[in-house]
């Protein structure tokens, strides 16, 4: 067996683990918050009309939202990354043969099992109080699977690279308002076609709208596509920025963890360890 593979299956054991532990307990709790809050935001939702076809806003924002859900995966990674850095954990990781290649993919085995958590938690409910979703082919499921797998690709990678450029969990929870700000301007709430087109072109470069939208795809009858630019579902230009992101994804993250797990040192982890102790102190 090659080491890299040796790494990969180590990392693999890791994040199931690390899923495990962070599905019991009170992070249990925390973890169910937002999609049982956002359960709530649709049903309150859910008979309000949007346009001239008689689509209701909670059938719209409920594939929407699911969209959303996989793109914030990114944000977890961020999180992951930075308290692991601020522990020594990364630091530990790149002492051993393929380390850092064994973390990276034990924090997205982590992070897509909380997704995929996140998404049953939001679909299964979601189903059964949202009227007007088109889910009785296989075709609908097949769609929802490609852009669920695109989107855990293409998302997560693009969390680690910007969480390798920040140097502290402060740094982390600044990060995560200009992502919130991208996710308000990409069509998870109300269409995209009623913003300005500059916001529209600005949206249309990143993931989270093409993820929205593959969802939609995926859930909704076809004149529903009629609120979408162009009136169309575009699975293959969404296909191509996705899975553009994962490639990218692919080779750029790796060499962004190992740059910064060569800038960490044991000097710089008690360094921290000690501005966080008087923080808390």
């Amino acid at each position: 067996m090659t080491p890299a593979v040796t790494a990969l299956r180590a990392g693999f054991a890791r994040g199931l683990i690390e899923l495990r532990q962070s599905l019991t307990g009170t992070e249990l709790l925390g973890h169910l918050f937002w999609p049982v809050a956002t359960l709530v935001a649709i049903f309150l939702l859910r008979d309000r009309s949007v346009g001239a076809g008689g689509f209701t806003l909670g059938a719209l924002i409920l594939p929407s939202v699911l969209g959303m859900f996989i793109a914030l995966g990114m944000l977890l990674v961020i999180q992951h990354l930075t308290a692991d850095r601020e522990d020594g954990t990364l630091l530990r990781a790149r002492a051993t043969p393929g380390g850092i290649r064994g973390y990276f993919t034990g924090k997205l085995v982590t992070v897509s099992g909380t997704v995929l958590a996140y998404l049953a938690i939001l679909l299964g409910p979601g189903l059964l109080i949202v009227d007007g979703l088109d889910v009785g082919g296989l075709h609908s499921w097949l769609t929802l699977a490609w852009v669920l797998i695109l989107g855990l690709l293409a998302t997560q990678p693009l969390g680690a690279v910007l969480g390798s450029l920040i140097s502290s969990p402060c740094g982390a929870g600044y990060l995560s308002l200009p992502v919130m700000g991208l996710i308000s301007i990409s069509g998870i709430f109300y269409p995209i076609t009623a913003m300005p087109e500059w916001l529209q072109w600005i949206a249309q470069v990143f993931p989270v709208y093409w993820l929205g939208l593959g969802m939609r795809a995926a859930l909704l009858p076809d004149p529903a596509a009629a609120v979408e630019i162009g009136g169309s579902w575009r699975h293959l230009e969404t296909a191509g920025v996705l899975g553009a992101w994962a490639l990218l994804g692919l080779v750029v993250p790796p060499i962004m963890l190992r740059r910064m797990a060569r800038r960490e040192s044991g000097s710089r982890v008690a360094e921290r360890r000690e501005k966080a102790l008087q923080r808390v102190g």
